[in-house]
């Protein structure tokens, strides 16, 4: 019987579940798999994330890599750098989890229904920029720790809601919890939230072949668009960047149908001041080409400067998903 691939994970029960979900498809092809779980400095720090640096939930896991302390490891992708890590690939992207924010909130409020001043939890730059801009005259608040802690603040009375990615919510059964998934139109999701990067050592090409049967194109394609517009403009994972990209139905030329990629970002104030937002839609092959369209227009109409100060180069949450 061969040796069971070793996953690599952090330790929280949101991260062990997404590896699991990795783990669990090896296995189902037919190659036995184990969960190893790597601490990492950003689990046990209660700093704010972009004090902390660059990669501080992915540098842990990519040095076990490394050491052949495991073979793969599990990131929730928005927290990866943008820029590729030498020596090793990512040989998957497994089907996406819903890319959309979603609200937690006391006596089951929508947004809409949580009343001024109503306090509002979270940390990431990005969805205070976009909440801020809806007018709602909400107090926004810092939020930090493991999905539980981040919770546990509504049950405390210390915050009227929060707002996490969904995906979190639904892969660890807390759908139930969720009073409103809020619509790309008024809160677009970070770049590649919601979904999975599977990563291994580039020079072992059997295991790299093996992983990349986990792929699925679609969210792979979606995922690099996202990406490209967050290289593009040169913004670290905390700047205040939406972006969604979808596979839709469309119509080629002759009339056949065709699936083409519609690209969707967004770039703001962290005030909320000021919301840059722009679109394109062409095929599918051409994702990253997309993406830096659309982050050229935006820096054409002034995206550098409108995000100038804002912190970067850190995960814009520290709950994966």
């Amino acid at each position: 019987m061969p040796d069971p691939i070793r996953v690599g994970t952090r330790g929280s029960v949101l991260a062990r579940t997404q590896a699991g979900t990795v783990r669990d498809a090896l296995i189902a092809a037919g190659h036995p798999a184990e969960l190893v779980i790597i601490s990492t400095s950003g689990d046990k720090s209660m700093s704010p994330v972009e004090k902390i640096g660059v990669g501080v939930f992915t540098a842990e896991l990519r040095e076990a890599i490394r050491d052949d302390r495991v073979d793969v490891a599990v990131h929730s992708f928005k927290d990866l750098p943008t820029a590729a890590e030498p020596g090793l690939t990512i040989a998957a992207v497994p089907p996406r989890a819903d890319a959309r924010d979603a609200l937690v909130a006391r006596d089951g409020m929508t947004l809409g229904e949580l009343p001024p001043g109503a306090r509002v939890g979270t940390s990431a730059p990005r969805r205070v920029a976009q909440l801020r801009a809806l007018g709602l005259g909400l107090d926004v608040q810092p939020l930090r720790g493991n999905l539980e802690r981040r919770l546990g603040r509504i049950d405390a009375g210390e915050l009227d809601a929060v707002i996490l990615a969904r995906a979190g919510l639904d892969r660890t059964d807390r759908t139930g919890l969720i009073t409103e998934t809020i619509d790309p139109l008024q809160m677009l999701p970070a770049p590649a939230q919601g979904a999975l990067a599977v990563e291994c050592r580039s020079g072992d090409e059997a295991l790299v072949a093996l992983v990349r049967r986990l792929d699925d194109p679609d969210t792979h394609a979606a995922v690099a668009a996202e990406r490209a517009v967050l290289a593009r403009l040169e913004a670290g994972c905390t700047a205040p960047v939406g972006a969604l990209a979808e596979v839709v139905d469309s119509t080629g030329p002759d009339g056949a149908p065709v699936l083409e990629l519609s690209v969707r970002a967004a770039a703001a104030a962290e005030d909320g001041g000021v919301v840059l937002r722009a679109s394109r839609v062409g095929p599918v092959a051409d994702a990253e080409t997309l993406g830096r369209a659309i982050a050229d227009e935006l820096l054409a109409r002034g995206a550098a400067d409108l995000m100038a100060g804002t912190p970067g180069g850190a995960p814009e949450s520290g709950v994966p998903g």
